[in-house]
């Protein structure tokens, strides 16, 4: 079933032009359930210390070029002031926008914890290479191998069904329960950010959650 609605999400991305995220509907969020559904869970891979008291939750997609952006543009300055101090953590998750992403978010997924991040940040910064091509699979298999992923893994972690429900669903709910219509989306302790991510405007909200805390 969750293969059918990604293959029917794509196909109605590619009939429209427009990014898959544009097209999904907008959802009624409820606070109360929006707060369970934004609770960590084993399945979350953490940046910066588990128990900091700030929670910066990020939906992306790893073919989204917003996200790149952020990777490589605001996320260092995050970083510096706030994960590496131990005020704030982020936690990426899944939001394929198509089953390139969805590919790619499988295999981050396959490595350990620790190495999460590190090939997130290596699939981001390649997103020339590997997005665009017709054969973005070979491509892909070659970053997994610069990475320590052998050809024979590699096939085995894109095969892995339980993995690629788990992206799936990841997007289902943050698209019909949390009202993400768009990458990158942030919940900073559990209130959805609301503007252009830039270094400034994150600073601001994570100081007034930090304030709270």
């Amino acid at each position: 079933m969750r293969e059918i609605w990604f293959a029917v999400l794509v196909a109605a991305t590619l009939a429209a032009g427009l990014p898959a995220a544009a097209q999904a509907p907008a959802a009624k969020v409820d606070a109360g359930k929006a707060a369970g559904l934004l609770a960590l869970s084993p399945q979350d891979r953490i940046l910066g210390n588990p128990k900091a008291p700030v929670t910066i939750i990020e939906y992306a997609s790893l073919t989204c070029p917003h996200c790149a952006h952020f990777e490589h543009e605001v996320l260092p300055e995050i970083e510096k002031k706030w994960i590496d101090t131990g005020k704030a953590k982020l936690v990426m998750r899944d939001f394929p926008l198509d089953g390139e992403a969805l590919a790619a978010e499988v295999l981050a997924r396959c490595v350990s914890p620790q190495r999460y991040y590190p090939l997130v940040k290596t699939l981001f910064a390649s997103q020339p290479e590997w997005v665009p091509g017709p054969d973005w699979r070979a491509a892909l298999g070659r970053i997994a191998k610069l990475a320590g992923i052998g050809s024979s893994e590699f096939t085995a972690c894109l095969a892995n069904k339980q993995l690629e429900n788990e992206v799936t669903d990841s997007r289902l709910v943050a698209s019909q329960q949390l009202g993400v219509d768009a990458t990158p989306t942030f919940f900073i302790n559990g209130k959805k950010f609301e503007g252009d991510p830039t270094v400034a405007a994150l600073n601001q909200e994570i100081a007034a959650a930090a304030a709270k805390s």
